[in-house]
């Protein structure tokens, strides 16, 4: 059996998804060891085959710093994202080598994993727990808003931004590339340059993607990373639609947006469940009553949740997104940051839900939740994602693709 080091931001969706496969690795015999912060909900379920390293001071001032950045400026977080991958190049091989890893699992949005298991002679792994990072001409890039389209305007827009991307990154692409020369390694500069050519997994599946024709053959949507499967709820016929609302664990502070979605809500006729995921204090929760809310909580058992709602209103993050589709519930995406306007623009290019702006009147986002709740069309192509994620296989069959690249230190197709 091996030792595996998980390599990740400290960002807790990406946490929860990656600790899913450490059970399921650990399930198998191997052993797991968690190399990122922001986990500390999680490393109360430390066991003896999946541990959580006490990182050095360093390391945790960077993370924190990416952590506080999150919902900032976008330069403030690029200069933040870079300073951690810089503190983890230099810190990560002394760390690995002490851990005796015999590969590594690592998140695509944090390069240094890659970076030092290659310096290091280490297998590695990659996995998209956000949209996959891998670049394709004729494609927006996993962080713009874009819808897919091939006319020459769109492919002029998607290049442009392209590279206004690359600009702003330019900070991050310089810590990826002084490492890679420090480490005696080919020339570098982005994410998707620093991707596994064992095995690339992604949580994402064909029905929540554009047309995709250039992927490698490591490449392999396999779903949801859930160490649960997804409940089966029959969704009993009500004469008041149920609604589930949450803006994810990093924008639940948003109190404004909440009360716009509690009113739209109401003003259809509509019982809504929103929750803020301890970004609201108890008086900001208690005023949601007041605007039509009709149940106010911080955290809940999310699936289930989502399972039992006849539509669902989210930021867009893909775990939310990946629970509407695993209940075949539609969904009105309200991007935030990150890739959540991208995971927006997939949700509508495959008829799975719409989108609205977060600066949207309350009519509007009203308007929409009537529109979705009224759709009967939706089903059908909600039936397909559903399917299609059940068949992707899922938690086991990640663990499995790692397995199979590890044993032979080869592509896995």
């Amino acid at each position: 059996m091996s030792h595996f080091a998980i390599v990740a931001p400290p960002l807790y969706s990406h946490a929860v998804a990656l600790h899913a496969l450490a059970l399921e690795m650990a399930q198998r015999g191997h052993r797991v060891t968690f190399l990122t912060g922001n986990v500390a909900s999680l490393a109360e379920q430390e066991t003896e085959r999946v541990a959580f390293y006490p990182l050095p001071a360093s390391v945790q001032q960077a993370q924190r710093n990416v952590q506080q950045q999150s919902n900032g400026n976008l330069l403030r977080l690029i200069a933040a994202m870079s300073s951690l991958t810089d503190v983890l190049c230099q810190q990560l091989p002394a760390i690995l080598q002490r851990l005796a890893v015999d590969a590594l699992i690592v998140d695509e949005m944090e390069p240094a994993g890659s970076l030092v298991a290659e310096a290091l002679g280490l297998p590695f792994i990659s996995i998209a727990c956000a949209l996959p990072v891998n670049r394709e001409p004729g494609l927006p890039l996993p962080v713009m808003p874009f819808h897919y389209a091939e006319d020459k305007r769109a492919l002029r827009r998607f290049q442009v931004s392209e590279r206004i991307y690359d600009a702003l990154m330019y900070p991050h692409g310089q810590t990826i590339l002084r490492h890679a020369q420090r480490f005696g390694l080919p020339e570098r500069r982005r994410l998707d340059e620093c991707l596994s050519p064992l095995a690339q997994i992604s949580q994402s599946v064909p029905a929540l993607d554009f047309p995709r024709r250039a992927l490698p053959n490591c490449f392999h949507y396999v779903g949801a990373l859930r160490y649960q499967p997804p409940p089966q709820v029959e969704r009993s016929p009500r004469s008041t639609p149920r609604i589930f609302a949450s803006l994810g664990t990093l924008q639940g502070h948003r109190l404004r947006l909440f009360q716009k979605i509690a009113r739209a809500c109401a003003s259809v006729g509509a019982e809504v469940t929103i929750a803020h995921c301890d970004g609201l204090t108890p008086a900001q929760a208690d005023s949601l009553y007041a605007c039509g809310a009709t149940e106010v909580v911080s955290f809940v058992d999310q699936p289930r949740y989502v399972a039992e709602a006849n539509l669902v209103i989210t930021h867009g993050g893909l775990n939310t997104v990946l629970d509407a589709l695993a209940a075949a519930t539609p969904v009105l995406a309200v991007p935030l940051s990150f890739d959540q306007p991208a995971v927006a623009a997939r949700l509508v290019y495959n008829g799975l839900g719409r989108r609205v702006s977060r600066f949207a009147r309350q009519q509007t986002l009203a308007d929409e939740i009537a529109q979705l709740l009224g759709d009967e069309t939706l089903h059908q192509r909600l039936a397909t994602a559903r399917q299609q994620l059940n068949d992707a296989g899922g938690t086991p069959r990640a663990a499995t693709l790692i397995e199979q690249a590890i044993a032979g230190s080869e592509s896995v197709s």
